[in-house]
């Protein structure tokens, strides 16, 4: 009889408003059967949940005390987060991969951390990292032809994407809001610079407030290549348009 094999575990980050949220519902939507073979990781939190999440769904939350003490306890990985702490329960995590394939999808920081924990050595893996770049417009904005900051104009990308979808989410848009918007958006520059630690860099245009993943059913523009692109990596297939980023790719801008 063959040895039974642990699922992998299935690491999907990018900077927030990437287009990470409406590829996973535009998944279940149209390959509800591949989706089913995904349990979604659920972490602990210590913020609050948000209109729409649901406690074991979307998170376990807890207080910032209850999370910060679980760093005393084996078997749990704590994170900082932009602020927040967020927690890995390695035996659920464990448990879950005995089943089949685990799905995380979120943010960078606990990306790498996915990546790079020696409690997950033994892990089998399969990274995505969605940029809203692409590796040659990249290449473009350091190759002195264009007289811009890479930073400053990634900056400016994110944070207009993030303000189309607060706008569409509130209508109108707090000071607390437009706070977490800089935040976010100044945030992706470095997630960006460690994009090349995952195995494979769907460029995505289409982010979180484009129109083009649902207004139509079908996805539409880079919003239905990402998808494609997402599909055939977890099924195993040759993808279109994947990119493998060098280390340097953006840390050489900086020298």
């Amino acid at each position: 009889m063959a040895e039974k094999k642990d699922g992998k575990l299935v690491i999907f980050s990018g900077p927030s408003c990437v287009g990470k949220s409406p590829l996973a519902k535009a998944l279940a939507r149209l390959y509800p059967e591949l989706d089913k073979t995904l349990q979604p990781l659920v972490l602990y939190n210590s913020r609050s949940a948000r209109p729409g999440e649901t406690e074991g769904v979307d998170y376990y939350f807890r207080s910032r005390e209850d999370i910060e003490a679980l760093r005393d306890k084996d078997g749990f990985i704590v994170m900082d987060v932009r602020g927040d702490l967020q927690a890995l329960d390695l035996q659920e995590l464990s448990g879950s991969l005995e089943r089949g394939d685990v799905l995380f999808e979120g943010n960078p920081f606990v990306g790498e951390v996915l990546l790079d924990n020696p409690a997950l050595d033994h892990v089998q893996k399969l990274s995505m990292f969605m940029s809203p770049l692409s590796q040659n417009e990249i290449l473009f904005l350091k190759s002195g032809e264009a007289s811009v900051s890479l930073q400053d104009l990634l900056t400016d990308v994110m944070r207009r994407k993030l303000l189309r979808r607060t706008r569409c989410q509130k209508g109108e848009i707090s000071l607390p809001d437009l706070e977490n918007i800089e935040k976010r958006a100044s945030s992706a520059y470095g997630e960006l610079q460690n994009a090349w630690k995952f195995g494979h860099v769907i460029p995505n245009h289409d982010g979180e407030d484009s129109e083009n993943w649902d207004a139509f059913y079908y996805p539409l523009g880079d919003a239905r290549k990402a998808l494609e692109a997402f599909v055939s990596l977890l099924r195993g297939d040759e993808a279109t348009g994947v990119e493998e980023w060098d280390r340097d790719l953006l840390h050489l801008y900086d020298s």
